[in-house]
């Protein structure tokens, strides 16, 4: 059957040569020889295929009633765990969480947090910066200006995500690290509401029975400041290696917002009062798995992920 040497091909070029009567006959027959040929060749593939597909079951074949193989898997990390039990808590709560950007200007990470150039707490941050004005943020705390400047009280937010310093690498500290930030703005709003506030927060992330106290403490961005500590979650406050045996664990900062916040994103200082409050994530994971190295979060071992 090919076009240029088959029989068939060569015997219909023949044809020009033979009378009328005898070409109609010869190509009748041409006709029905290439017709039988193209079946048999279509039955043939058709029965190979069908061998080959039949050997291909006798030898390839799955039980279906066997079961699947198992796939690896590992679990939740356990910081994105410790993330979203804070965020639910939150909404709970009647919080809306925000996020930013993280890469920053100078002047939302320190200048409108009353943190001007020259202020000593900018070394305590031990900035990144990508350019004389752009850095990476050091805090998640900008988010509460860029909120203000857009939303009218009275406004709940919360604000989780990634920050960075200047740290070296050991148990304790990353360069990359999560923090979550709070914010209550409105009218009458009252000290006692944040501790009120956090101690609700804080008994939903550990246990229902879990006690709270402030100590006074220093942050430019409120005032008063405090630092707030919860009765050990190792030993109930009765003393213990993790606690120092004081019975209490340094938790978060938090303190009512300065008026000279307020001033900057518009708010009356004279009618609107407001706190806020920040604690990290990584340490908050550390305490409630009893994870003794923040290194084993970011070293991606399958062992240790699959544990939670």
């Amino acid at each position: 059957l090919s076009r240029k040497k088959g029989l068939v091909s060569l015997a219909v070029k023949s044809l020009k040569t033979l009378g009328v009567e005898e070409r109609r006959i010869l190509g009748q027959q041409l006709n029905q020889l290439k017709n039988q040929v193209e079946n048999s060749l279509s039955g043939r593939k058709s029965t190979l295929l069908e061998q080959e597909q039949k050997g291909k079951f006798e030898t390839e074949g799955v039980d279906v009633t066997l079961p699947g193989h198992a796939f690896p898997s590992a679990g939740i990390h356990p910081l994105r765990r410790v993330w979203r039990e804070m965020e639910e808590i939150s909404v709970r709560m009647g919080f809306t969480i925000v996020s930013g950007p993280e890469i920053e200007s100078d002047y939302y990470n320190f200048e409108a947090l009353n943190i001007p150039k020259g202020h000593p707490a900018r070394d305590d941050q031990d900035t990144l910066f990508l350019s004389d004005n752009l850095l990476l943020r050091t805090h998640t705390s900008p988010v509460q200006i860029r909120t203000m400047e857009k939303q009218k009280p009275p406004i709940r937010i919360v604000v989780p995500g990634r920050v960075y310093r200047r740290d070296a690498v050991d148990a304790t500290h990353t360069p990359m690290f999560h923090q979550v930030e709070g914010l209550v703005v409105g009218e009458e709003i009252s000290l006692a509401d944040m501790k009120g506030t956090l101690q609700v927060f804080l008994r939903a992330l550990f246990s229902h029975d879990t006690r709270v106290r402030l100590r006074p403490s220093y942050f430019p961005f409120v005032e008063p400041g405090a630092e707030l500590d919860i009765s050990c979650i190792f030993c109930s406050g009765r003393g213990c290696r993790v606690c120092k045996n004081s019975g209490w664990i340094e938790i978060l900062g938090a303190g009512m917002v300065h008026p000279r916040i307020f001033e900057r994103v518009g708010y009356d200082p004279n009618r609107y009062t407001g706190f806020a409050w920040g604690m990290g994530i990584d340490r908050i994971a550390l305490l409630k798995y009893q994870v003794n190295d923040l290194r084993l979060f970011f070293e991606n071992d399958i062992r240790f992920i699959r544990q939670f």
